[in-house]
């Protein structure tokens, strides 16, 4: 028997079918091993030496131990996982652990296919190779980084900024920059400006003439800078007769964007479908293991020659032979640091223009388009350009329109982007000769203001990270997905705001560790890695100048008290916590000191238990405090009103508590409260009277007739009845399930967990069943993990390990927890007495 090794079972199912009998395919569940998290994991004073364990996940545990047994059985070992440096890696932990087990084949090959089709599979079994040493130090490399990095600096955090989880050497580089956009954005300073647009129209069609030259001279953005003086140019556009002085026509070409690769699949997807990167990165996977497309994490820009031909037949087969090129086109990275070792992401088959179901076939949707438009004709386009001007010379109208002469391409697909320009470019106009007098209906005078930089969406931050060379396309989901789960940032209206812990910890690191948030830095880095998986560098040379430099600066910082690091922070973050202020008065002014007359007063940086925020000099006598990141506020308040309830007229404000982000409608003890659920992105005023209004009835019951709830209640959001939920699978199914699908919720909860309490929530494993019939099921609780036979929960001791336990060590368990009994009930203890009495007494007696 011949044993092959992938990553995934969908993945090993498909392999399966494709090579027949005397092949026996297994996953890994991805890799099967990883560093501890605790220190002395990586010991670079034993030259880097590494130690690894195996997941404790039953289930891998399990599937390891199946590998194992196959392997003892076979001839042959196939370990054909991902053809990159992670799937290089998996294969090697997975040849690492047979060797250990003495369970490893006399033949062992490595095999790679870019596509899950059969004669791509088939290929590559007759190819095989050994594993690639290069690939997997560049690994070792990886990990081993970012492992040094995390582990060393994040107890100094822990100890010297209150309120900081955790630093990554990508993360923390990914979160600087949005916090310096923000920054960007707290500086800028807007400026007004007017536009004068005539409202015109010539053969019927309507269409806009801009004011670019006023009075002889000509307009710049901000030349009307106030209503006065768009007043007197729209006053000047109305009194005169404009005639077309110039039409200009100019030809026009645009060539398609190349196939996708990792970083451009999630910007477009995010674009185009409102996808987050880590779910773009699901659904290409499915995708991938279902034989669909081609491989989803590549730097590559050019499809193989064969789908290249076939991609060519596609375009003939629908499309008029103008809409083919003459030659194939092809293709080259401008990513810094581009890799290029795999094709684009492209079909597997440009005969199948649709694939998967849902989301998935949303995505596959782009993927087909986006590689078919990148061989296709380049498009023809025509822009016009009419002037018209007054009898005076002095005054000029401008007005454009772009006319699509030829699609090619664009009949298929059209890229988009972040930064829509606000040119008339798309308008369609009528056709105007010179000394035509168009009739001009209405003028109107706008005012705008110039707006600051935008905040990074998913998108656009890939996009940057890529230009930079931060980072890979693979780590980009993940890197801000940990952002997010940080609570360095929130998402609202599918844009990145930084949060105070976030803009706390980037400030740390620029003050404190420069070097190691710096792009350059970092973006080095990734080329020393490169170059290991290159065969250029050795890696434990890399991890030893790295770490030659930061292991001293890590302990220099980690010497000093918190109160010192607190204040040079407090002197880094002086101009934007304390800006120069309208009133005159010092940047540092305690307010509460000048009304209470007291001397002195300035406000500094301060730790406490949750975070850092803005204290007085004077405290204890002066209790002033705002929030860290709210510079000027002068009432110490949370300055985060949202708006008013559409019905109650109340003011909505957005707060941060000791438990994360929340809403709150009104003051004291009658305040409404809600949390801000994480899986909004968008969360508005009208998310916030949503929440506020929790839970929704959604009717009675048909059995009981009691009322059916849905909210979002301790363990997230579920419908409620009569002590039951049955658990959503996200907030917004709150306000959309309806009475069918409720019912069948509470039912299935009820069933799994005797109709009480938390009933949807899943086993981590059934162990078997008692005499009685019923499953014993290991549960993963609030305090740990336990055993119940639905009527019994028993802890498990602490020195027990839970994936090895058995069913009959389950059933004693729980026979001993039944014997003590139910568990009584703790009476509250009285509150405890003032320390200072008993010394008073002992005063007394003396």
């Amino acid at each position: 028997m011949q044993l092959v090794i992938v990553e995934s079972p969908a993945k090993a199912k498909t392999i399966e079918k494709y090579l027949g009998k005397n092949f026996k395919v297994l996953a890994s569940y991805g890799h099967v091993r990883d560093l501890p998290p605790k220190d002395g994991s990586v010991r670079p004073d034993e030259d880097f030496a590494m130690d690894w364990e195996v997941y404790a996940d039953q289930r891998n545990r399990k599937q390891v131990k199946a590998i194992a047994d196959a392997a003892k059985d076979s001839d042959r070992l196939i370990l054909a996982t991902d053809p990159d440096r992670e799937g290089e890696a998996i294969s090697w932990h997975v040849l690492e652990l047979l060797k250990k087990r003495k369970a490893l084949p006399s033949a062992v090959e490595r095999v790679t296919f870019n596509a899950i089709t059969k004669k791509a599979v088939t290929d590559a079994m007759k190819a095989p190779r050994e594993l690639d040493q290069d690939l997997i130090d560049a690994y070792l490399g990886r990990r081993a980084l970012d492992y040094l990095f995390g582990f060393t600096l994040s107890p100094v955090l822990w100890r010297k900024l209150p309120g900081a989880k955790s630093a990554g050497r990508v993360q923390s580089v990914a979160l600087r920059l949005i916090c310096e956009r923000e920054r960007e954005i707290e500086v800028f300073k807007a400026d007004e400006y007017w536009s004068v647009v005539a409202k015109m129209e010539h053969d019927g069609t309507a269409f806009d003439g801009r004011l670019v030259r006023y009075d002889g001279k000509k307009l710049e953005k901000l030349t009307l800078g106030n209503k006065g003086d768009a007043d007197a140019a729209k006053a000047a556009v109305e009194q005169g007769r404009f005639t077309v002085e110039e039409v200009e026509t100019k030809p026009l070409k645009r060539s398609p964007a190349p196939p996708f690769t990792t970083s451009t699949l999630q910007q477009e997807a995010a674009r185009k479908l409102g996808f987050s990167a880590s779910h773009t990165m699901r659904c290409a996977q499915s995708l991938y293991e279902a034989g669909a497309i081609t491989y989803m994490r590549t730097d590559g820009v050019q499809m193989d020659m064969s789908a290249i031909m076939a991609a060519r037949d596609a375009i003939a087969d629908r499309f008029a032979e103008d809409y083919r090129p003459e030659k194939p086109r092809f293709y080259q990275s401008k990513a810094k640091n581009a890799q290029e070792a795999h094709e684009a992401i492209r079909p597997t088959s440009f005969k199948k223009d649709r694939a998967g179901s849902g989301d998935e076939a949303k995505l596959y949707d782009l993927i087909y388009k986006r590689a078919m438009a990148s061989q296709m004709a380049t498009a023809q386009l025509e822009r016009t350009t009419v002037t018209m001007r007054d009898p005076t010379g002095k005054h000029e109208l401008r007005a454009t329109g772009q006319v699509v002469k030829f699609p090619g391409f664009l009949a298929v697909y059209s890229e988009s982007f972040d930064d829509k320009s606000d040119n008339d470019d798309d308008n369609l106009l009528p056709v105007m000769r010179r000394g035509d007098a168009p009739a001009k209906k209405t003028v109107e005078a706008t005012q705008h203001f110039t707006q600051p930089p935008p905040r990074f969406s998913e998108a656009s931050l890939v996009k940057r990270l890529e230009e930079l060379g931060i980072g890979r396309p693979s780590t980009y989901a993940s890197t801000i997905q940990t952002l997010r789960d940080r609570d360095y940032v929130r998402m609202e209206k599918n844009r990145f705001f930084a949060e105070d812990s976030g803009r706390l910890l980037t400030a740390f690191l620029e003050r404190f560790f420069p070097r190691y948030v710096a792009y350059d830095f970092t973006a080095e880095l990734e080329e020393e890695l490169d170059d290991v998986s290159g065969g250029r560098a050795e890696y434990k040379a890399l991890l030893s100048t790295f770490w030659r430099d930061f292991k001293p600066k890590s302990d220099e910082v980690m010497e000093r008290q918190p109160s010192e690091v607190t204040e040079v922070l407090d002197e880094f973050l002086a101009d934007f916590l304390f800006p120069e202020r309208e009133d005159g008065k010092p940047p540092r002014w305690c307010p509460l000191c000048a009304e209470q007359g007291r001397e002195g007063g300035e406000l500094h940086l301060r730790g406490g238990r949750y975070g850092a925020f803005i204290g007085c000099e004077n405290y204890p006598e002066c209790n002033f405090r705002r929030k860290f990141g709210q510079p000027g506020s002068d009432d110490g308040s949370d300055d985060g009103a949202m708006g008013e309830h559409p019905e109650t007229g109340e003011t909505i404000e957005r707060k941060s508590g000791r438990f994360g982000p929340y809403v709150q409608m009104g003051t004291g003890k009658d305040a409404k409260r809600a949390s801000i659920p994480k899986d909004i992105d968008d969360f508005d005023l009208e998310w916030a009277v949503k929440m506020l209004g929790l839970p929704r009835v959604i009717g009675p019951h048909p059995e009981t007739g009691k009322d059916i709830e849905a909210g979002s209640w301790r363990y997230g959001p579920a419908v409620r009845h009569d002590g039951t939920y049955g658990k959503l699978q996200n907030t917004r199914e709150i306000f959309e399930i309806g009475m069918n699908r409720a019912v069948d919720l509470l039912a299935e909860a009820a069933s799994q967990k005797g109709g009480r309490g938390r009933g949807s929530r899943e086993p981590l494993k059934v162990l078997g069943k008692t005499e009685a019939g019923d499953d014993v099921k290991l549960m993963d609780g609030r305090y740990g993990p336990y055993i119940t036979d639905g009527n019994v929960n028993a802890t498990i001791p602490k020195d027990k390990d839970k994936g090895a336990l058995t069913l009959e060590e389950a059933l004693t368990l729980i026979a001993e927890k039944a014997a003590k009994g139910p568990a009584k009930k703790r009476k509250r203890k009285a509150p405890a007495k003032k320390k200072a009495a008993p010394k008073k007494k002992a005063a007394a007696k003396k």
